[in-house]
């Protein structure tokens, strides 16, 4: 079975893991440790400290005394979420974030939001294979319920996504974008 590093290595290089014995036994040994933490942090009420304690040990990561989650939460891998300060996640988000999901300070995430960082192989005879891009959230920025962000993408500081946008393609800073896929509609007001 690979270890979690040689994982890490593969999926954050961008190259793809070939879908053999060792990485199947791999991704499924991970996906059951991420899903033991989120059903006892889903399916238990816990304060926001022990929520906050619980999405720590998911993501072994120390997390500031503003972090936020309300649960449900999935994830099929949780040892690639990366988190700046005072970030807020509401209820019913499923991150799949072998390929790295990187998000900056002060970010907040709607309900139900999708970040997706695998795609697999289009050959057929390779379609199991997997192919991994990271998710890269900055500064400020908003992501409103339902949402869905693809591989590759990055969302720069104080951008809006519409709740139902599918985000296929980099967003600029101070950007609202909506729609399937997201376009760009209009600047963000930044005046007070």
């Amino acid at each position: 079975m690979l270890e979690l590093n040689e994982l890490l290595d593969i999926f954050n290089a961008g190259d793809t893991l070939v879908m053999d014995i060792e990485a199947v036994e791999a991704c499924n040994y991970y996906s059951i440790e991420a899903q033991k933490i989120t059903c006892g942090m889903n399916y238990n009420f816990h304060d926001l400290d022990e929520r906050r304690k619980l999405f720590s040990e998911l993501i072994s990561q120390e997390l500031d005394d503003e972090f936020r989650i309300f649960t449900p939460f999935f994830t099929d891998f949780g040892k690639n979420i990366h988190l700046g300060k005072n970030v807020f996640i509401n209820a019913g988000c499923k991150f799949q974030d072998q390929g790295g999901i990187y998000i900056g300070d002060d970010v907040l995430i709607g309900h139900n939001v999708v970040m997706a960082t695998l795609n697999h192989e289009e050959n057929p005879n390779n379609r199991a294979n997997l192919i991994a891009f990271p998710i890269n959230i900055g500064n400020k920025v908003w992501i409103g319920s339902n949402a869905t962000i693809l591989p590759g993408v990055t969302i720069g500081d104080g951008a809006i996504i519409a709740a139902g946008a599918v985000v296929t393609k980099d967003v600029e800073e101070n950007s609202i974008v909506a729609g399937v896929p997201a376009k760009f509609i209009r600047k963000v007001k930044t005046e007070e």
